[in-house]
């Protein structure tokens, strides 16, 4: 099969499309034919390589060859003991490696039926995104119906899909984003629409309950001031960095500069549970959650894709077919 590549790390000039084995299931997993995946920002990084990620992910060279985590297909064959799945239904989930023509993942984890109203790009593009989204707002965050939440950095992967889940958990929403972004912003629910190249939002002094930080850029005196008394801050990302630490030294600034008082700031790695997965899965079947998705690629051209992934300008989600 086919399968994107990398044998060092670097910029995306070290990818290539390479034959590999095709996976085949163990007795627990399913074997996913994929028409289509999606990547993140922390692809990037496990490309480029900066120290903190080999620190996990092999010093000298990558511990693996193999990229990509979102996916959304079909369903080709099972193993013995899955039986909530069947050969033909389409699903979407998340397993590395999944930029490539098939993927196998444990039936009991990271793997969901893929709504009808929704094509396998739609899909695709929700697995990493929407759960970072989901588990910072609900869980860091604590967000309630009826709060206050502010969205700055809404118009990437991460930030299209909290405006949504924000809106689908009952709170009231504002919108961070620049010009070109804010017709955007509006359409997936915002109550609030901030031109941050017009407004500074840590001046306006509104209050909220929840801010989820993705856009990065902004120190803890800034933010706390637009934090309620009780508030949390979500970290959720950084500008993109390409010293040896990456985006960490802003994330541990924020971390330790909020110890002090009552206002907290919680960073954390979204984790792939079945349960989470279904929820999303729900959102997108009944409309209140939909991706957008601003390019699409051919796992010829991922490199191109992973280029203007590095710029950091995307607009929502870039989506590689299968």
């Amino acid at each position: 099969m086919k399968a994107l590549v990398r044998n060092v790390y670097g910029s995306p000039d070290v990818l290539e499309v390479a034959e590999v084995d095709k996976p085949e299931p163990t007795e627990d997993e399913v074997l996913v034919r994929v028409r289509a995946a999606s990547i993140n920002p922390v692809e990037y990084y496990m490309l480029t390589g900066p120290f903190v990620v080999r620190l996990t992910s092999g010093i000298r060279r990558p511990k693996t060859n193999r990229l990509g985590v979102d996916f959304a297909g079909t369903v080709e064959a099972v193993g013995a003991n899955v039986d909530q799945f069947r050969p033909g239904e389409d699903v979407f989930g998340g397993r590395n490696g999944a930029l490539a023509e098939y993927v196998c993942v444990g039936a009991d984890r990271a793997v969901v039926p893929k709504p009808p109203n929704a094509s396998f790009e739609e899909a695709a593009a929700v697995p990493v995104a929407a759960l970072t989204a989901l588990q910072a707002l609900r869980d860091k965050g604590n967000l309630q119906p009826g709060q206050k939440v502010l969205v700055n950095g809404a118009s990437g992967g991460v930030g299209t899909y909290a405006v949504q889940i924000a809106k689908a958990l009952g709170a009231e929403v504002t919108a961070v984003c620049s010009t070109r972004n804010v017709e955007q912003a509006r359409a997936l629910g915002a109550d609030r629409v901030v031109d941050y190249t017009r407004e500074d939002f840590t001046r306006s002094g509104d209050r909220y309950d929840v801010v989820a930080d993705i856009a990065g850029g902004r120190s803890w005196g800034e933010l706390k001031r637009v934090l309620d008394p009780h508030g949390t801050l979500a970290i959720v990302g950084a500008q993109r960095k390409d010293g040896p630490l990456g985006p960490l030294p802003h994330v541990l600034g924020l971390r330790l500069s909020s110890i002090p008082g009552s206002r907290k700031a919680a960073f954390f790695i979204s984790k792939f549970n079945k349960p989470d997965m279904e929820t999303l899965g729900e959102l997108l079947a009944s409309g209140k959650m939909k991706s957008v998705v601003e390019r699409r690629y051919e796992l010829v051209e991922a490199a191109d894709a992973f280029r203007y992934l590095g710029e950091g300008h995307a607009r929502g989600k870039l989506v590689i077919a299968l």
